[in-house]
């Protein structure tokens, strides 16, 4: 496997652990309202930031034959 491709699966495996975690902590916030109601919008927006960019590498993977 070239080394592109090896750096490509890591990014993946790192952004996909960061999304994981983003929706974790909305839920966990969403479970806890009206406790802290107004972090929702940085949760939130932490949250999409990390699978847009997930979802970005993701086509760039599909896209070089990963």
């Amino acid at each position: 496997m070239s080394t592109d491709a090896e750096e490509l699966k890591t990014r993946l495996k790192k952004l996909n652990a960061r999304a994981t975690q983003a929706k974790m902590d909305l839920h966990d916030l969403s479970e806890e309202l009206p406790t802290n109601w107004e972090m929702i919008l940085q949760v939130a927006q932490r949250c999409h930031e990390a699978h847009a960019m997930l979802m970005d590498a993701r086509k760039a993977a599909a896209a070089a034959g990963v």
